[in-house]
């Protein structure tokens, strides 16, 4: 079950949200690539494997790597003005992996964590650079089954390691934006800075909502077990129904 869950249900999630994306613009494929597609699936994985009390200490170190998350977003929209994907991409990793680090040695009290992903997206949307036009975005043949093939083997790579990794580097890894640099380098390579600009603006709009997925398994993986991760998924929905209320409000 859990080896179907790592090859299968990650992989669908990103599909589907990119399939969406394509209908409906740049920003909203960066929306829901930054739900947690990835980081949910991971989490849950970690707690059939290894009990509540991991998943709980991974789900609130998740939000830290939001932070990071937050800074590749930044990183890959500005940077991309001036570089190609290739160079872009890396700079975004190397920063998002250096933050992980670094985060995974200063844990922090759950309330803080969630406040400090908070304060990430917030940022981030106003260090991005101002939106531009993207041009039309078509995708080749690959473009779906890549985005499955690099989901799944994170999913893998990170629930495999998880026993060695620890449940802060498990979760501070579980955001890195594997689903989130395919969809901006597409996004790069055929719409320009503009288009990847967009998506990034949707990614950081998903965090929010990333955030109470994260806090809502870390409270309460031990007190309600697998039911914490319907009472996330629920909760992420009502988030980002609200915020979508407000944005089309403005």
């Amino acid at each position: 079950m859990t080896l179907l869950l790592k090859l299968v249900l990650a992989p669908l999630l990103v599909v589907g949200s990119s399939l969406a994306g394509r209908r409906w613009g740049p920003g909203l494929t960066g929306l829901l690539v930054a739900m947690p597609v990835v980081a949910g699936p991971i989490l849950l994985i970690t707690y059939l494997e290894h009990g509540a009390a991991f998943a709980a200490r991974a789900a609130s170190a998740s939000l830290l790597g939001l932070v990071s998350l937050a800074a590749f977003a930044v990183v890959f929209a500005r940077v991309s003005r001036v570089r190609g994907w290739p160079g872009t991409v890396l700079l975004g990793w190397l920063v998002c992996l250096a933050l992980d680090l670094a985060l995974s040695f200063a844990p922090v009290p759950v309330w803080l964590a969630l406040g400090l992903a908070w304060a990430a997206a917030w940022a981030g949307g106003r260090l991005l650079p101002a939106p531009g036009t993207a041009g039309p975005v078509k995708p080749p043949w690959w473009d779906l089954p890549a985005r499955a093939v690099a989901t799944a083997g994170l999913v893998v790579a990170v629930t495999a390691a998880a026993g060695r990794l620890g449940p802060d580097l498990t979760g501070v890894l579980a955001p890195f934006p594997t689903g989130t640099s395919v969809v901006a380098v597409f996004a790069l390579a055929q719409g320009g800075p503009p288009a990847a600009a967009a998506t990034m603006r949707g990614v950081l709009r998903g965090l929010g909502g990333f955030a109470v997925f994260c806090f809502s398994v870390a409270v309460l993986a031990e007190p309600l077990g697998g039911w914490a991760f319907a009472v996330a998924v629920a909760g992420t929905a009502v988030w980002q129904f609200a915020d979508s209320c407000r944005s089309f409000g403005k």
